[in-house]
């Protein structure tokens, strides 16, 4: 049986899970180290570009709580009222 030296060759599998950094995978800035993100490393980005994709992310992680309070409508009733609880609480 021909041994197998793993280090010197990657799975397969890594390359096709589009891992970063695996032979095939997404590409990777050097700056962020976020896929989808190229350019030279210690390229500046614009503010615009910056305020662009916090307002994306912002988007996505409210679709997402909207999903989960519709899918777990028990938990999201237990953190509205745990919220108003706080918000009662609160010294203004």
């Amino acid at each position: 049986m021909p041994e197998r030296n793993s280090r010197d060759k990657p799975s397969t599998r890594e390359a096709s899970r589009g891992l970063p950094g695996a032979p095939g995978g997404p590409e990777v800035s050097g700056v962020s180290g976020l896929p989808g993100m190229t350019g030279p490393p210690g390229a500046d980005e614009t503010d615009a570009e910056r305020r662009r994709r916090r307002a994306r992310f912002l988007r996505e992680l409210a679709e997402a709580r909207a999903l989960r309070d519709r899918v777990q409508p028990r938990r999201a009733k237990a953190a509205r009222l745990r919220h108003a609880m706080r918000m009662r609480t609160f010294r203004w």
